[in-house]
């Protein structure tokens, strides 16, 4: 156990040695990872803003289906069961004249005008059934159902789905996803380039030091032994490129909403990723780490498997 325990000891002393004697590569390979991990927690931060915004649009979003005054309680039903059991639909509430009515004083209380003219005449409102989605981009679903001919004929007026906006809805969906997989993409790309350069700078570490190593590997040391200390030091990048990465999207909230006194930029509403980044501070700093270090003993294994292959020369 002493043994191991010094042995343990020597390899993390060798690997913050190797840190500091590669100061200047160090630098480099840490800018790009905490580039790459500083877009990896803004992606996750944006997707999850996103997310909320669209949960939020997807609330207020229903689509009505208008039916005609010579539908029977019966028919109404028998229709709102059906539509009840499609996977993308979850809730669906039904009106009847009255209750439509009622919704829409409630609706337009503030219009004066407007009401006055509804009250001066029969209720002119259609018995309604209003259908929330769980998910917007599988409204074609509920679409085609309430859209088929045997329902179409207890409609009196198109569903409010169609027209402008519909338009509009397919757009949100549509910008969302697209969003989402360009952060996916963008993660990936930098995550690439970080192993690569984290791999060269191993390669170049490996390479100054070619006959220490070789005389290590004369003396008997074994291979992880040799690996180890490369190992510690990608590993103090990923812990320092971690902790910088999470304090540069902080100071940019900060930024944001102290000196531009904002709560949205565009499309982002800043207050929420705000509010969703401090809540989990400490978890996305645990998972900044932990990519950090993977992505560092990753790179640093690759290259160290492929370039100390060391052979004891013969007598």
């Amino acid at each position: 156990m002493g043994r191991r325990t010094t042995t343990t000891g020597r390899i993390i002393r060798t690997g913050f040695l190797y840190f500091v004697r590669n100061a200047w590569l160090a630098v480099a390979a840490m800018a790009t990872m905490i580039i790459t991990l500083s877009i990896i927690l803004f992606s996750i931060i944006v997707n999850a803003t996103f997310a909320n915004q669209v949960d939020q649009i997807t609330n207020k979003i229903d689509i009505s289906v208008y039916l005609k005054d010579t539908v029977t309680p019966a028919q109404a039903k028998s229709f709102v069961a059906k539509v009840e059991r499609l996977s993308n639909v979850e809730q669906v509430t039904y009106l009847d004249k009255a209750a439509a009515l009622r919704a829409f004083i409630k609706q337009n209380s503030g219009n004066d005008k407007l009401l006055a003219a509804v009250n001066e005449t029969d209720n002119p409102l259609p018995a309604t059934v209003k259908i929330k989605p769980k998910d917007l981009n599988k409204m074609d679903e509920i679409r085609s159902f309430v859209t088929k001919p045997e329902w179409q004929k207890l409609q009196s007026d198109p569903i409010s789905d169609s027209g402008e906006r519909r338009a509009t809805i397919d757009k949100i969906t549509h910008a969302t996803n697209i969003l989402q997989r360009a952060g996916i993409i963008a993660v990936a790309v930098f995550a690439l380039i970080s192993v690569l350069i984290i791999f060269n700078t191993i390669q170049m570490a490996i390479f100054n030091r070619r006959d220490e190593l070789q005389i290590m590997r004369l003396l008997g040391a074994s291979t992880g032994y040799i690996r180890a200390p490369f190992v510690v030091e990608t590993v103090i990048y990923g812990v320092f490129s971690a902790i910088i990465s999470i304090l540069i999207i902080n100071a940019l909230f900060i930024t944001a909403s102290s000196s531009l006194q904002a709560t949205s930029l565009g499309l982002l509403e800043i207050s929420y990723s705000q509010q969703y980044f401090q809540e989990r501070y400490w978890q996305l700093l645990l998972m900044q780490l932990t990519l950090g270090i993977l992505i560092g003993a990753a790179s640093s294994m690759i290259a160290t498997q492929r370039y100390l292959k060391f052979k004891t020369p013969k007598k």
